[in-house]
């Protein structure tokens, strides 16, 4: 039998929260109340005081609980506008405590609501500072949240350690497209002065690991067309229609999972980063993206131990000097040494832990970022790497670079 903890129970309510370390967190479920869900996933903390709808909907998420540390979720709602994919993308949420009332203008539901109407289990009640607690020192693990009353709390634990862990899973076609399409919705009212279409349209082809769609309708806003195709894409058709002028650039999607797994796309942009200087098409990567390209060249990833999620992540640029603040959301880094020996020159630095941040290489028009230029903490600190894509394909074509 697992040597289990119980945590503050809550009114005796029937949700769990079991740690695959033996913990067990009680409190009361609220969304898809009633279904016989038990959710194993890996169990992971972001410390943003708002944003948790975009964070539901990040399909980075795919394959996780989500911890909100921000006491207080639910207040203003929710709004079909403020999605970053087409669902709720975690396999279940867990809060202090959820808000009886939400108050937004823009809301035309409440949280607990839309996790119904989506199929997704919530906890309420947890001392969710105990928890993240647990989570920093053992590190993110897997757990299993349940509001079935017909299984043990050892039952519970015992699914959770023989859950698989997030290391070595390819989650990226669970949430990337299976077929091409375009994407033309722009930043509309959240416009940022600057980022107006340029006069020739530029065609991002964009690498689906699981897109958010702010990162798509950043893309758009600067006038670019973007093509939106499957991961797993070959690197002949890629360089097919670049060469034939039907795209400007390739862009690498944020995504799920741990990068390593998601070889067929690692094999794809090895192949196309064998291209002469010359003829190397201007390439961008976020998050994943930015993983899966160290990996091309040859760097390695890691897991970290409880990850970086949050929207107040400060990282030093090292071109510029600058610190930005950035909104982050993975479990897994590239390994700095094995970069450098791989010709990689890194551009941005994590200043809480010096992990990797960013990277391009030297003499090519390939750059990317681990954290989300799109999710705008700063709020526009990092908006300047989208305007960077846009002067190498500019560049690459010959046209007139434009600077804000």
């Amino acid at each position: 039998m697992p040597t289990t903890t119980t945590v503050a129970r809550a009114n005796a309510a029937p949700g769990r929260l079991a740690l695959a370390n033996g913990t067990i967190f009680y409190g009361s479920p609220f969304g898809a109340v009633g279904k016989r869900i038990v959710s194993l996933a890996e169990v992971v903390f972001n410390t943003s005081m708002c944003g948790y709808q975009e964070s539901l909907t990040d399909p980075s998420y795919t394959g996780q609980i989500l911890v909100q540390t921000f006491p207080l979720i639910g207040n203003y709602g929710v709004n079909p506008d403020d999605t970053e994919s087409v669902k709720v993308q975690v396999s279940g949420l867990v809060v202090r405590e959820l808000a009886r009332r939400y108050s937004n203008y823009r809301a035309n539901q409440s949280l607990s609501d839309y996790l119904a109407g989506q199929g997704v289990l919530g906890l309420e009640g947890i001392d969710t500072r105990a928890l993240t607690r647990t989570l920093r020192s053992g590190g993110s693990m897997v757990g299993a949240l349940t509001d079935r009353d017909d299984l043990s709390d050892a039952q519970l634990v015992e699914m959770a350690k023989n859950a698989p862990s997030m290391a070595g899973q390819n989650l990226v076609p669970k949430v990337g497209c299976s077929s091409g399409l375009t994407w033309t919705e722009a930043l509309g009212d959240w416009v940022v002065p600057g980022t107006e279409a340029s006069d020739r349209p530029l065609r991002v082809l964009t690498l689906d690991c699981g897109a958010k769609a702010n990162i798509l309708r950043n893309l758009t806003q600067r006038g670019c067309q973007v093509l939106v195709v499957p991961h797993d894409t070959p690197a002949s058709e890629i360089q097919r229609r670049y060469r034939a002028g039907e795209i400007d650039g390739l862009f690498i999607s944020n995504g799920p999972g741990d990068p390593a797994a998601v070889e067929t796309t690692v094999q794809t942009l090895r192949k196309l980063l064998e291209a002469s200087e010359n003829e190397t098409i201007p390439t961008f990567g976020i998050c994943l993206g930015h993983q899966l390209l160290a990996l091309a060249i040859g760097a390695r990833t890691y897991k970290l131990k409880f990850g970086h999620r949050g929207a107040n992540q400060p990282i030093l640029n090292s071109i510029s000097g600058k610190v930005e603040i950035t909104s982050q959301n993975h479990g897994f880094a590239v390994e700095t040494e094995s970069l450098l020996a791989a010709g990689g020159e890194p551009t941005h630095i994590h200043l809480n832990d010096n992990t990797l941040a960013g990277f391009r290489l030297k003499g090519r028009p390939v750059f990317c970022v681990q954290y989300h230029p799109e999710a705008s903490p700063g709020p526009h600190d990092a908006g300047y790497l989208f305007d960077e894509f846009v002067a190498n394909m500019r560049v690459r074509r010959g046209l007139a670079v434009t600077r804000a």
